[in-house]
């Protein structure tokens, strides 16, 4: 099933989030197992499916990454987990702020942790500086090879930049 044939709304990397809200509320009311009790067991069994494709594709298309994603796995852009490579220059960043981090950690320093975040939030906001207009202008009839590629760079990149964040905070804990 497609997400957004389900929910009726056009593919989109920025689909309108009112407008899944209120096809939600529309679809779960019409398959909810609630209104469905008395129906046979194969009746149940279904609607509980629907049920929960409907909230399953209700939390991919409410969070900006799960929807991205998802519509890279639509398009069969998305590299098989451990395929994925990024750009080598990207990479040389993030071997620079993977220096600063063990640094940080032989020497704990809240100025130089707060530097290393704003790096980060630069790094992710340059990143979608760059490539919003290449998501906001993509044709899914189309599906322009290259623009997918820059997509999916983003995607990985911005992996990569979510794990290191993860990391700072864990290592930032107390």
């Amino acid at each position: 099933m497609n997400y957004f044939e389900l929910f009726e709304i056009p593919v989109s990397f920025f689909p309108d989030r009112e407008e899944i809200k209120k096809r939600y509320h529309q679809l779960s009311f019409k398959y909810h197992p609630d209104f469905h009790t008395i129906d046979s067991e194969y009746d149940e069994s279904e609607i509980l499916e629907k049920s929960a494709e409907i909230n399953q594709a209700y939390q991919s298309l409410t969070d900006e990454d799960k929807c991205l994603a998802y519509i890279l796995k639509m398009c069969d852009a998305l590299p098989e987990e451990g395929k994925a490579t990024v750009p080598q220059d990207f990479l040389m960043d993030m071997m620079d702020i993977n220096e600063e981090v063990m640094d940080l950690q032989l020497d704990p320093d809240e100025e130089k942790l707060y530097s290393i975040n704003t790096k980060i939030k630069n790094l992710e906001s340059e990143l979608f500086d760059e490539i919003y207009p290449v998501m906001q202008s993509f044709d899914f009839q189309i599906q322009n090879d290259s623009a997918l590629k820059k997509i999916t760079d983003f995607y990985l990149k911005k992996k990569y930049l979510l794990r290191l964040k993860q990391n700072l905070l864990n290592f930032a804990q107390p």
